[in-house]
């Protein structure tokens, strides 16, 4: 996964500090790094799908928290996803 891609993508489409925009490409990016996206659910973590899911998340909610959200929907479907959750003090 291209970090810098994400992360420029992250600003576009829901802006969050650039701490927050870093701390959740580098989760991102250990995520994709494990495998287990591919491996549990059958496709690549690509910059599009990482956004998409982020998507889906509260409109409400800022980036850090949306990309926590996600995290949580993969910890309550699959487990031990956990190590991927970002910091909430980061935003």
């Amino acid at each position: 996964m291209d970090r810098e891609r994400l992360v420029e993508r992250l600003e576009a489409e829901f802006c969050g500090s650039e701490q927050a925009r870093r701390a959740v490409s580098r989760q991102a990016r250990d995520l994709s790094d494990a495998g287990r996206i591919e491996e549990e659910l059958g496709y690549e973590l690509t910059v599009e799908t990482v956004v998409s899911n982020l998507e889906d998340a509260p409109a409400e909610y800022g980036l850090v928290e949306r990309w926590n959200w996600w995290i949580g929907s993969l910890e309550l479907s699959h487990g031990n996803y956990q190590r991927f959750r970002v910091r909430p003090d980061v935003a």
